[in-house]
């Protein structure tokens, strides 16, 4: 996963004030849903170009915006 922008929205699965995951330490990053490629990925904008992730966690939809931890969606975010 590359970094996100400065000032990008994040979040951390764990809920620990510092933002990380306490098991490795790295943060959940917010993307938006762009394709949907079968077998539980997508495509995903981050900002900064497009990634494949697993979505196989929650139950996603292009335009969704979901939280990738280590390429692997574990929230969506719906406004």
């Amino acid at each position: 996963m590359t970094a996100p922008e400065p000032g990008a929205p994040r979040a951390c699965p764990t809920g620990t004030p510092t933002g990380t995951c306490v098991t490795c330490s790295d943060e959940a990053v917010a993307v938006v849903v762009v394709k949907m490629l079968g077998d539980g990925l997508a495509t995903v904008e981050t900002g900064r170009g497009r990634e494949e992730v697993s979505v196989a966690l929650v139950d996603a939809r292009i335009g969704d915006t979901v939280l990738v931890h280590a390429k692997e969606a574990i929230a969506v975010v719906r406004g």
